[in-house]
């Protein structure tokens, strides 16, 4: 691929008609790779992960890859459209899109890099999906899937008595954040019953686990708790969640890919409701159980700061869908799930430091930038 630089630990690549092969966009966030990873200790079946490398898309997230020639990188934006259109020619089965701005804050101060991506990223990668598609033979057209991954706060906000969200719960996004994505889902439904490309649309409630940026709620409580800094809650702390383990959400995927209906959506959720108070003092409790301070309770760091503008009371998920329509339900349960998150950071301090200090920025800089160009379109690579 002319103007892709290789990464120091992709191969060359090159894929017969035949060969079966998926492409995964924004692998390198925290769905993203959570799903890489568990695709490769499942299956032998290649993946091309395209990422644009933001601040919170970490290769080193997927460094135990290095070497593998199941799994090849390329630094890329799902705008570029030229870089999909070489890519394609590489015949994935399946194109699955978990490339998004994701953080609800950082979406209110500054909303544009959200359209930019989420919405006309998003709408350029489906012109080249599309014209990828059409070109196929009618075997090939029946078999490809472009499956979206996109969240439950497409649908708003719910007070304590609504019904959980179902696939028919009206759209009504309440941040910048949600509409881009609300945005992103219409596009790729337009693009099912108008063109008849063969869509499939997952929205996600709250994921937690391994890898996840230290903005997000969970890791951001328990990196502040061990350092003793204070551990901030919006407003009273009495917003809802449906809580879902990041590996319950990687299996869900894979099984929309493998049995879903074209055109469908599907609502998955971890069936864990808890408001972000009660996920505070579940995390120092259970700090206080594997990490005990010094002195005193992790739960006394608690302090509450002023709410996030527009700020959505309750998200529920109604999962029964997947579950009748595919047999998935989760695996964990909350307490499982939080237990094995809060162990894993604790044992991966090297990880957590270098996303903390930036080091992993200057690590892709290192490493990408100078690297020589690629001649060839039969070698997606990284820079």
């Amino acid at each position: 691929l002319q103007q892709v630089r290789p990464a120091p630990h992709s191969t060359d690549f090159q894929n017969p008609r035949n060969f079966s092969m998926i492409i995964v966009t924004g692998g390198c966030g925290f769905i993203g790779a959570n799903f890489i990873l568990d695709w490769l200790r499942q299956s032998d079946e290649p993946i091309i992960n395209v990422d644009k490398l933001t601040y919170a898309g970490n290769p080193a997230t997927l460094a135990s890859l290095q070497g593998d020639a199941r799994y090849h990188f390329v630094q890329g934006d799902i705008g570029d459209s030229a870089l999909f259109d070489r890519l394609l020619m590489q015949n994935p089965r399946a194109v699955i899109n978990f490339a998004a701005e994701s953080h609800v804050d950082r979406s209110i101060h500054g909303p544009a890099d959200f359209i930019e991506t989420n919405v006309s990223g998003t709408f350029r990668l489906l012109e080249s999906v599309r014209a990828h598609w059409q070109g196929l033979d009618d075997a090939a057209k029946s078999a490809f899937r472009f499956l979206h991954v996109s969240t439950d706060e497409v649908y708003g906000t719910l007070t304590d008595t609504d019904p959980a969200f179902s696939e028919t719960t009206p759209y009504a996004p309440n941040s910048p954040y949600s509409a881009s994505k609300a945005a992103s889902d219409h596009l790729v439904r337009a693009w099912h019953h108008t063109y008849g490309l063969p869509v499939l649309t997952t929205n996600c409630s709250n994921n937690y686990g391994p890898y996840q940026f230290p903005e997000k709620l969970i890791p951001l409580i328990l990196l502040n708790a061990v350092a003793g800094k204070p551990l901030p809650i919006y407003g009273d702390g009495l917003n809802v969640r449906d809580w879902l383990y990041v590996t319950d959400h990687c299996s869900a995927i894979r099984r929309v890919l493998e049995a879903g209906k074209v055109g469908e959506t599907y609502n998955i959720g971890g069936c864990n409701e808890k408001t972000n108070l009660d996920v505070v003092h579940t995390l120092c409790a259970m700090l206080d159980e594997l990490k005990p301070r010094a002195n005193g309770r992790y739960a006394d760091q608690i302090t509450f700061v002023k709410d996030r503008p527009g700020h959505d009371r309750r998200y529920a998920i109604d999962a029964r869908k997947i579950e009748r329509e595919l047999g998935w339900k989760p695996a964990e349960t909350f307490e499982t799930g939080i237990r094995k998150t809060v162990q894993w950071y604790l044992d991966n301090a090297d990880w957590v430091a270098n996303v903390q200090t930036g080091a992993y920025r200057e690590w892709v800089q290192t490493q990408y930038q100078e690297a020589p160009a690629c001649a060839s379109a039969s070698a997606p690579a990284s820079a």
